[in-house]
């Protein structure tokens, strides 16, 4: 049993239709074109705004529920998102395959966190970027969304490690205000980081 593609079954959109507002920021500073990648992206609200900037966009998911949802606010919006149901357990990351790489409240397992962001290095392309928000170690008391298993959330070592041969554009640790829906509303405790990979 897939717990993602039941809570995404309903008609309703549990994290909005609207883009994570970190995304929504970073987009218009970056000026970002071509080919834009968002994994873990559920319904689709991410890919799908990065769709209306002109990028071209596919979407991964787990949940089959979601993509179909993804696919159905696409279309509402007058834009294409690609979409593919991948297990990021044994995703086929490739090289230098994106132009921008987007995650947005993807939380992981340990294990798979750190594969998970080895499978990012690889696949953007040099000058390329990565956005992702995250909840932190310390999300669990504000009670205002994301796992309530400390192993799913991020420390900032895992960023700062995992990509310190990036320029790392943007990072922050902090409270932020998300209301994303049902289930991301109110003061939160994110990771947010922005890196641009070299150049060679």
């Amino acid at each position: 049993m897939n717990p993602w593609n039941t809570r995404f079954e309903n008609e309703n959109y549990v994290y909005g239709t609207e883009p994570n507002a970190f995304l929504a920021n970073m987009q218009p500073k970056l000026s970002l074109s071509g080919d834009a990648l968002a994994i873990a992206e559920g319904e689709g609200r991410n890919a799908v705004f990065l769709a209306e900037q002109g990028l071209n966009v596919t979407a991964w998911d787990y949940a089959q529920s979601g993509l179909m949802k993804t696919t159905k606010l696409a279309e509402s919006c007058g834009v294409s998102v690609e979409t593919a149901l991948v297990d990021l357990n044994v995703a086929e990351w490739g090289e230098n395959r994106w132009d921008e790489l987007v995650c947005i409240f993807g939380h992981f397992p340990k294990e798979l966190r750190q594969k998970t962001l080895q499978g990012v290095k690889a696949a953007v392309k040099p000058g390329g970027y990565f956005i992702t928000e995250v909840y932190s170690i310390h999300q669990i008391p504000y009670k205002s969304g994301g796992p309530r298993e400390l192993e799913l959330l991020y420390t900032p070592e895992e960023f700062l490690e995992a990509f310190v041969d990036w320029r790392i554009v943007h990072f922050f640790m902090g409270e932020v205000v998300r209301n994303e829906g049902e289930l991301h509303n109110g003061l939160s405790h994110v990771i947010q980081f922005v890196g641009q990979k070299p150049i060679k």
